[in-house]
């Protein structure tokens, strides 16, 4: 069909802009300074009031072409139309994101039920308006969906105005629609379920943060006949957390078992694998405290998406994501080889590293006053300036700003509310000094201790230190079953 439409120069060139702001990285500076473009103003304007006026701009444009009666993709050619479409995206993104947030939040509310969706009629009808066909009104209904899932959740579970946390946010929302949107749209969409993610970082760094974030932010279906989208965000990412479980169960929570399995397999049980969805992903946290039999299992499920429940030759098949973390880093996974090189190959598709909260208050101070607001905002549903700056003070009194922070954000958390508490933060047992090292000293001395117990004794210390039986495994190299066994072991004989 013969082109009825074009654009004017001027047009092109606008339209141009919005074209690639919407396929920028949200957290990007490319897209602020695009924004920038889109309504012409200096670098200095606030951010909010930069998108308030884009988002303005394009309806204004939007709307006098409708005036005009010309906004029917398909009159118009194939450049001006790919321009006209993301456009139009543009617009109805926006036209709906809070209804898109609000539908988050009462979905969070309403758990594993997917809801109804009260305005996908409206949208579906917009859409449809703007020249859409049936079928790609709701592809990118579903479309807008994510992207306003994966920016709320990467947006709100990773605060901070650091460098290395504005990069975290770039690279998290990379991890779900890789670098370049259309081809995600294009290609991608519905196979990332290929693309696994290892994470790094040290204990309480907020790995388990970021993995949500993916893990929530993939691509569902609008179901038209039910109202509701295929499944609730909420059932599409399961967790677990390896070095919970002994070695004989962590091949029954993967996989799940068949009765009569093994003693005490009363009845079928299912494994993570079976809990995820084909629209899901799964963390698995610890990953290098597995052993490399239960690492070939895992490979062959990368591999081969196979996997069979203990005691069952039944094959199922896996399609959902997989998401690992360690809190070892690359040297350690390499040197130590506490993960196969075979297994680490095919796991670390992307491999994204979480940075310290030292390294994040090191960047920019105003980090730790960030996320003593969100702690507050965790703690009371409120913000605070008083009982922030309350925090802050008590921190920079007593540990100063350039206190290492072992247990990181999570640390950080706790200090918050221990404060909130004694107003004071030491007051427990890692942030004093214990009784017992100088008898330690002693036995060294005089050679009196063997070398388990100085291994046992010194683990203790960092334990009663950092509170942390991730980060002593960490700092001594040992595996953090061996690390609770020592600490339990010391504290049970004095």
């Amino acid at each position: 069909m013969a082109a009825k439409f074009r654009l004017t120069a001027e047009e092109r060139e606008f339209f141009s802009l919005v074209e690639n702001a919407v396929l920028a990285n949200p957290f990007s500076d490319e897209r602020m300074e695009l924004d920038l473009k889109i309504v012409g103003l200096f670098p200095n304007v606030a951010l909010d009031e930069l998108v308030d006026r884009a988002i303005a701009e394009v309806r204004s444009r939007i709307t006098e072409i409708e005036g005009e009666g010309r906004c029917a993709l398909q009159k118009f050619p194939p450049k001006d139309r790919q321009m006209l479409q993301a456009t139009c995206l543009f617009d109805i993104f926006y036209y709906f994101v809070d209804q898109f947030d609000w539908l988050i939040q009462e979905q969070i509310k309403a758990g594993e039920k997917s809801i109804k969706v009260p305005f996908a009629d409206e949208a579906l009808s917009l859409f449809h308006q703007r020249g859409f066909t049936h079928e790609e009104a709701l592809h990118f209904f579903a479309m807008c969906y994510q992207l306003r899932r994966a920016y709320y959740f990467i947006d709100r579970g990773l605060v901070g105005r650091s460098h290395c946390m504005k990069k975290l946010r770039e690279r998290l929302w990379n991890n779900v629609f890789t670098y370049d949107l259309d081809l995600y749209d294009r290609y991608l969409w519905n196979r990332m379920d290929d693309f696994s993610t290892l994470l790094l970082g040290e204990t309480g760094t907020g790995k388990g943060a970021a993995a949500m974030a993916i893990g929530r932010s993939g691509f569902i279906p609008y179901d038209e006949k039910k109202g509701c989208f295929a499944e609730s965000f909420n059932r599409s990412f399961v967790s677990l957390n390896l070095s919970q479980f002994s070695e004989n169960l962590i091949e029954s929570e993967l996989f799940g078992h068949k009765k009569g399995a093994f003693t005490g397999a009363v009845d079928d049980h299912e494994g993570i694998f079976d809990k995820c969805s084909k629209y899901g992903a799964i963390f698995l946290d610890e990953i290098g405290e597995v052993s490399t039999p239960i690492q070939i299992k895992l490979l062959k499920v990368l591999e081969e998406r196979i996997y069979c429940p203990v005691g069952s030759h039944d094959e199922r098949y896996f399609n959902g994501r997989i998401i690992a973390a360690t809190n070892r880093s690359i040297e350690e996974i390499h040197n130590k080889s506490f993960i196969r090189d075979d297994f680490f190959y095919r796991l670390c598709s992307d491999m994204i590293v979480v940075p310290p909260l030292r390294q994040r208050i090191e960047e920019d101070t105003g980090e730790l006053d960030d996320l003593l607001a969100d702690s507050i905002l965790r703690i009371t549903s409120q913000y605070s300036k008083e009982l922030t700056s309350m925090i802050r003070k008590t921190i920079e009194k007593e540990l100063g700003l350039t206190y290492s922070w072992p247990g990181n954000v999570r640390e950080l958390g706790q200090c918050a509310r221990r404060i909130l508490l004694n107003r004071s933060y030491r007051t427990g047992a890692h942030t004093s000094a214990p009784a017992y090292p100088s008898q330690i000293v002693k036995d060294m001395e005089s050679g009196n201790i063997d070398a388990r117990t100085l291994v046992k004794e010194y683990c203790r210390l960092l334990y009663d230190k950092t509170g942390n039986y991730g980060e002593v495994a960490r700092r001594t190299g040992l595996d953090r079953r061996t690390v609770k066994k020592h600490v339990e072991e010391s504290s049970a004989v004095s």
